[in-house]
């Protein structure tokens, strides 16, 4: 097995949450993936919100899914 060293700053450090100061590979590929994930997730709201996206109804959700659906379909 190899050993990789990586420096990261305190702030990132406890961003990220970590608890402990040697991680296996998977640890550390699982906390940068769901950091990854929050990030995508509050670009996801910042756009539903510039759009407009944010305040539609689930049933306002499923029209449009279906509309797209169906404008594929007839294509």
């Amino acid at each position: 097995m190899r050993t990789l060293n990586i420096s990261i700053s305190d702030l990132e450090f406890n961003k990220f949450g970590i608890r402990k100061d040697n991680l296996t590979f998977t640890e550390f590929v699982e906390l940068i993936s769901k950091e990854l994930i929050r990030q995508n997730l509050d670009r996801c709201v910042a756009l539903a919100e510039q759009y407009g996206l944010s305040s539609m109804t689930m049933d306002e959700i499923n029209y449009e899914v279906k509309a797209v659906r169906n404008a594929k379909n007839r294509r």
